[in-house]
This record gives C-alpha cells, sequence and structure tokens, in this order.
C-alpha cells in the first residue's frame, strides 16, 4: 500500500474531467454520441478476445465515456453474474457529473484489528474499470508473446508438450506490494503506446485511492476472490512485458545458433529453451546445458530487478534438474520422465486378464452367432414344412413379385459363411483331405497310362487344391502360431520403448496431493486420522444447501485437476472423503445413523426439490470414475469455495434485492459469510499453518451478511458465480 494511503480521505474515483479531455475534444463539434456497432463493443468487451485491430489508442479513449459503451459493460457484468437470464432493461445512464468518494468506494473493516482494511469499488466504478481494461486490451493484446497465456490450463498443456525437458527453474517473486516505482514502470510502458495524459492520470488516481490494488507473488490473483479487480490481469501483462521481449530474443539466439538437423537418420535433439507466463509466474524450460540455462536465467533476473524493480528471490529461482527434480507451478508438479512413465507396459497379470476378457468375448460371439444359426434353421424347417403341406392339399401359391433371387441370396450368404467357419478348423480339414485322398486307384502309374490326358490333368489339379486348401501342416497348431505373432508383437513393442526412453523425455503434471489432504484436513472435511468428519457449522442450512457446498467444492477440485497425471487421487478424495463428510452433517443435522442418512440419500446424494423431483448435485460415483481432462481453459480454483461457508440466519422476512449484479429479485434470504482463517484464528499468510498456494478471501468480509435469491445462493454454493459476482459494497448490518 502506498504510504499516503493510510488517510481516511479517499479520492474520487471515476473519469474526472480532465480525463475525458479527449474524448470531450473529440466530439465537440457533435451533438450527440454516434452509436457503436455490435462488433465494436464485442471488440472492445470481451476480455478473452484477441483483437487484430491496429487503432491506435487516441480512437478507442473517447468511447470509454460513450453511454453505449457503460451499457455493454453492464450487461457483461450481467452475463458473468447470471449467464442464462433474458437481457434486462437498460439501465439508467451514469451522469457526467462528479460523485462524491463515499457513494464509489466502500472502506470495510475487518473483524480483527490487525488486518488492513480493503477498499471495494461499487458498480458504477466496476464499470468504469471495465471499460479502461478493455481499452487497454484491445491495444496490448495483439502485441503479448504467444507464451504469455491468459489461462492456467492453456499453459499447462503447453508445458506438458515440451520434449526432451533438461533443466528448468522458475522466476520466484517474494510476496511484495504493487507499490509507487511499480506503477511509474507500468505507467511508462502505458504511455510508450497511448499518448493521453488524462487517461494515465485516470489510471494513477486508481492506485493512489487503492481501488486497484493488488501484490506480486501472492496467490491471491485470478481466483474469483472479492479484493481482485477486473484491471488487474492487463496490467500485469502489460508490466511485465519487457520480460517477455528479453526471453523472446534469447529463444531467437539460441534457434539461430542450433539450428535444427534436417537428416531423419541422425537421431538429434535441438536446444531449444522455453518459457511459460501466467500473470506474474514465470517458468523457463531448456534443453540444452546447465551452463546455458544459468546464463538464461541471469538475463531474466536482471530485467526484473533493474528494469522493472521487482525483488527476486534467487534461492527459489535456483535451476533444477527437470528428470530428477519436481517443480511446483500454477498449482501443479512438473517433472520431466520417460515416456514408459507416462503409459506403462501392461503387466503379465493385465496381459492374462486381457486374455481371459477377449476369450469370453469370443465364447460369447459364438454362442450368439449358434442361436443366430439355430433360429434361422428352424424357421427355415418351419417355412419348408409349412410349403410342403400346402403342396400336398394341392394348393397353388400365386405371387405378385418375384422372391427366388432374394431367396437364393440369402441362402448363398449362409452357405458361404458355413463353409468358411467350417474349414477354419484344422480337425475338420484333416478329416476331408483323408476322405478324398485315401485308397484312390488314380494315383497309379498303370492306371493313368489307359486313361485319357484330360482325365488325368482335371485329377492332379483336384489334388494339388486338396493339398492346398486341406492337407494339414506336419506339426502345425494354429494356438503356437497365434503365440508366436503375440511374442513378435511384444518384442518388437519393447524395442520401441526401449528405444524412446533412452531417447526421449515427457514432461507429466501431477496434482499436489500432500498439500489437497492437508487442505482437506484444514477445512474440517477430515479428523486427524484421516477419515471423513462433519462440519457442524454446515447444520442450520437445508439438506440441499449443505449438499451443493460440498459439491461446489467438489467439482471445483475436479476441474482444476483433471488434466493431472495423478488425476486418481484426487478422484478419490472426492468420492470419498468428500461425500461421506457430507452423509455425516446431514446425520448429525437429523441425528440418525451414517447408514441411515446413505439409505435415505442414496450413495448419489440424492434430494427432492420443493416439486417432488429428485436432484443430483454431487458429482455421481459413476460420473467422477468417468471423468477425465475436460480440455477446459481456465477452471476457478477451489479456494474462494473452500474457505467460505455460507451460514443462514433465521430471519423471516427480509425487504432486501438481491446483491447480485443486475438481479431484480426481491425474494431473498439472508446468509452471513463465514471464513475458514477466521474460525481457526490462522493467518493465511503463515505457512506452516495455511496450506501453501491456498488463498484466502479477505478477512474484512467475515460475518457479513448478504441477501441472496434462491437461484444466485445455488450458484454461489455451488461455485458458478463467485464473490466478484456479488455487490459486496451492499452489505446488511445485522447483530
Amino acid at each position: 500500500m502506498l504510504p499516503h494511503l493510510a488517510r481516511a480521505h479517499r479520492r474520487v474515483l471515476l473519469p474526472t474531467p480532465r480525463t475525458l479531455s479527449t474524448a470531450t475534444a473529440a466530439t465537440a463539434t457533435v451533438s450527440a454520441p454516434a452509436p457503436l456497432s455490435t462488433a465494436e463493443l464485442e471488440a472492445l468487451l470481451r476480455r478473452d478476445h484477441y483483437s487484430a485491430a491496429t487503432r491506435r489508442f487516441h480512437s478507442l479513449l473517447p468511447l470509454l465515456s460513450h453511454p453505449s459503451l457503460l451499457l455493454a459493460s453492464a450487461l457483461l457484468l450481467r452475463r458473468r453474474s447470471h449467464p442464462s437470464a433474458p437481457p434486462p432493461d437498460p439501465p439508467p445512464l451514469p451522469t457526467t457529473a462528479t460523485p462524491s468518494p463515499t457513494s464509489h468506494l466502500r472502506l470495510l473493516i475487518p473483524s480483527r484489528l490487525k488486518g488492513p482494511p480493503l477498499a471495494l469499488p461499487t458498480l458504477p466504478l466496476r464499470l468504469a474499470i471495465l471499460s479502461a481494461a478493455s481499452a487497454l486490451d484491445a491495444v496490448f493484446a495483439p502485441r503479448a508473446a504467444t507464451f504469455a497465456y491468459r489461462a492456467r490450463h492453456a499453459a499447462i498443456r503447453y508445458l506438458r508438450s515440451i520434449p526432451n525437458a533438461t533443466w528448468f527453474f522458475r522466476a520466484a517473486i517474494p510476496r511484495q506490494p504493487f507499490g509507487p516505482r511499480h506503477v511509474r514502470h507500468l505507467l511508462d510502458a502505458i504511455s510508450a503506446k497511448i499518448d493521453d495524459p488524462g487517461f494515465l492520470d485516470y489510471l494513477r488516481d486508481l492506485f493512489l485511492s487503492d481501488a486497484v490494488t493488488f501484490e506480486l507473488g501472492g496467490s491471491e490473483l485470478s481466483r474469483g476472490l472479492p479484493q481482485e479487480s477486473d484491471l488487474t490481469a492487463v496490467l500485469l501483462n502489460i508490466f511485465f512485458d519487457p520480460v517477455d521481449r528479453e526471453v523472446m530474443a534469447i529463444r531467437e539466439e539460441v534457434h539461430k545458433k542450433n539450428p535444427r538437423v534436417k537428416d531423419e537418420s541422425v537421431l538429434h535433439t535441438p536446444v531449444r529453451v522455453y518459457a511459460v507466463r501466467y500473470l506474474d509466474e514465470m517458468m523457463v524450460v531448456t534443453t540444452g546445458s546447465k551452463m546455458l540455462t544459468l546464463e538464461v536465467r541471469d538475463r531474466i533476473l536482471a530485467v526484473l530487478e533493474k528494469g522493472l524493480g521487482v525483488k527476486v528471490d534467487r534461492f527459489g529461482s535456483s535451476v533444477h534438474s527437470a528428470v530428477s527434480e519436481k517443480m511446483e507451478f500454477l498449482g501443479m508438479e512438473f517433472q520431466a520422465v520417460p515416456p514408459s512413465v507416462l503409459h506403462p507396459p501392461m503387466s503379465e497379470k493385465a496381459k492374462r486378464a486381457r486374455k481371459m476378457y477377449l476369450k469370453r468375448k469370443a465364447a460369447e460371439a459364438q454362442e450368439l452367432k449358434n442361436a443366430r444359426e439355430t433360429r434361422r434353421k428352424k424357421l427355415g424347417l418351419k417355412i419348408l414344412n409349412h410349403l410342403f403341406k400346402k403342396v400336398r392339399r394341392g394348393h397353388e401359391f400365386e405371387f405378385g413379385f418375384s422372391i427366388e433371387d432374394e431367396v437364393q441370396q440369402e441362402f448363398k450368404g449362409w452357405a458361404e459363411e458355413t463353409v468358411v467357419d467350417y474349414f477354419k478348423s484344422q480337425d475338420h480339414c484333416r478329416y476331408w483331405h483323408r476322405l478324398f485322398t485315401s485308397g484312390d486307384f488314380l494315383s497309379l502309374n498303370r492306371v493313368r497310362d489307359q486313361l485319357p490326358p484330360t482325365l488325368v490333368d482335371s485329377y492332379d489339379q483336384l489334388q494339388e487344391a486338396l493339398n492346398r486348401f486341406l492337407m494339414p501342416r506336419r506339426g502345425y497348431d494354429m494356438t503356437e502360431e497365434v503365440e508366436r505373432l503375440e511374442d513378435e508383437e511384444d518384442e518388437r513393442q519393447y524395442e520401441k520403448r526401449t528405444v524412446e526412453d533412452l531417447t526421449e523425455l515427457k514432461m507429466r503434471v501431477n496434482a499436489p496431493i500432500e498439500l489437497v489432504r492437508k487442505a482437506v484436513k484444514l477445512a474440517g472435511f477430515t479428523n486427524t486420522m484421516g477419515r471423513p468428519r462433519p462440519i457442524k457449522l454446515l447444520l442450520c442450512l437445508d439438506d440441499a444447501d449443505i449438499i451443493k457446498w460440498y459439491a461446489g467444492v467438489g467439482r471445483r477440485w475436479l476441474d482444476f485437476f483433471c488434466c493431472c497425471r495423478n488425476f486418481k487421487m484426487v478422484k478419490i478424495v472426492v468420492s470419498y472423503h468428500l461425500r461421506f463428510s457430507c452423509f455425516l452433517t446431514l446425520a448429525e443435522k437429523h441425528e440418525c445413523t451414517k447408514r441411515q442418512a446413505i439409505s435415505h440419500y442414496t450413495k448419489d446424494l440424492k434430494v427432492t426439490n420443493e416439486d417432488g423431483v429428485p436432484e443430483v448435485f454431487f458429482p455421481t460415483e459413476r460420473e467422477i470414475k468417468m471423468m477425465g481432462d475436460k480440455n477446459l481453459s481456465d477452471p476457478k480454483p477451489v479456494d474462494g469455495a473452500l474457505t467460505m461457508i455460507l451460514v443462514r440466519l433465521a430471519v423471516d422476512e427480509t425487504s432486501h434485492p438481491c446483491l447480485a449484479h443486475f438481479c431484480a429479485g426481491t425474494d431473498t434470504t439472508l446468509y452471513r459469510i463465514r471464513l475458514l482463517q477466521n474460525r481457526l484464528n490462522v493467518d493465511p499468510l503463515n505457512e506452516k499453518k495455511w496450506v501453501q498456494g491456498l488463498s484466502a478471501i479477505h478477512e474484512s468480509l467475515n460475518k457479513k451478511c448478504l441477501p441472496l435469491c434462491s437461484m444466485h445462493a445455488s450458484d454461489l454454493l455451488l461455485g458458478k458465480i463467485t464473490l466478484q459476482d456479488i455487490d459486496c459494497t451492499q452489505f446488511v448490518d445485522v447483530v
């Protein structure tokens, strides 16, 4: 926090007349601003839109105060809060008068005096911040580096595709506030592309008033927490652009010095440098020597320290072996392993089980085929018997169409299938060969001389055909041939795996299962022995809300770690620990046993709604078993859902509207926010008592009450929306 921010007085946060000087000059000759097209609004407002526009920012800045842009920003916030809702009526447009600071920035004091206060912007200010972020994104997104990712899973999939990694390191940035020197570097980078002093002063005002504040090296960025700003991700990408340029220069130098060998007969692994950056986290992977990796690290850290004024942890930025050590990045564990580790060969037990399975499937197929042939025979005999009786009685058959060709084709197909299947057996072939060749007098020479040559030639051709198709091979066994082919295939696969293990390395991504278990224990899902236990703070909720809260935590964990190699371990945590903790909580509420709760709700945790229709919110065991990589872009981590519990208040009537953005519902229920760190009296910055990498909601929101309608309360419990989609400045004071 800046030194002069401790003053109680807060500055004005909406754009001032000075900020809009460019807009005033641009629109002085017209009476009213022209309406924006749909394409322009989408290009300005969509956060994930990589616009190819080359317009300079001075043509975009007059739109910041445009009424249609503010309206579209409001529609965008509404779409985030409840995407399935119909579009609302246009809200009244804000006036150009400068409002008071207290109406656009609310200061929340934490329940504990040692905690810092939290300044939250109101909805009009959030619209202005979103407009500024959209305009900056339209200018700087086309210039961003390709490895500067905006989604976690996209960055993880790129790291997973890196071949033959030998060394890697992470640019470790310790926790530090984004202070005045960082703001100066940021504004200098923006001013290099945007020539507008008024807009730069507006951004500076946002930092001075604490409307936009964050820390580098923390774990609170892009996690759906209420203390985050919509402008943070765009500003960080602009701030770290010099580091991206330095990495691009390093990669270009390495590629020029180490070209790829085009000869396919030569096994060659070129030296390459790969980098991934997500907000303030960066990881660099090389396929060369350790000295090259150290040189790359020193150049990147020099840009961070000298060029941007960022403190760097030299010890945490050490170079590690990608083969023998693990690297934590974006909440995952990375390590280079041989391909056989990711795709291990089948064990002998698995091979035997597969053979038994194939044998059983073949027997079942043969049984079905025999049953089908039996039905055909019975049907044919019935038809022939019926026709024979009709003919004996003197009846004549008259058909309006000819079926001889169809019947002939059908019987021909049956006959061919029967003959082919029959002669697949070696025993049958041996039997018929013995019948055709035994005791034949035409093989005697004195008899052949007395016969016509044509008959002898026909006989010889018949013998050749019999020997070719029916004569069994000496010592030939079909089973031995199949086993021999299988052994040869196993040898080829073994040779291929051996060569790949000696020449290739692939990146393995694992979930930090120990940290997941520690988080499960910290949140109260399990006891000290690691067994499920109830959470008594949830007893005041309805049965459906209890199940929804557990489902929200479980689904976020499953979505976040779905791309990991050890995803099965996360499935066990969700399917066993969370599911049975939910059963125990429901049993504690209704004062029954766990067995009775399972019998009532079933293992799928079904609950009936008001209409008597059963609903399932928690993922079923079959659904969890079938889960895999969902190809998601940026799922929200579990932090916000795990560290917050909504406690329903026993209030009969409430006249407060729903606090979800642009929700006009008045049939609301009061919920009190209970934060995990306040319940345990633990400082989230203390990694010994807290979980490493687990962020926490700002403690100033603890015990705050918010009215929510049934739809948004359900979405918040299920994790479909976060507190960023709630107007946290309008909390209700309840004693």
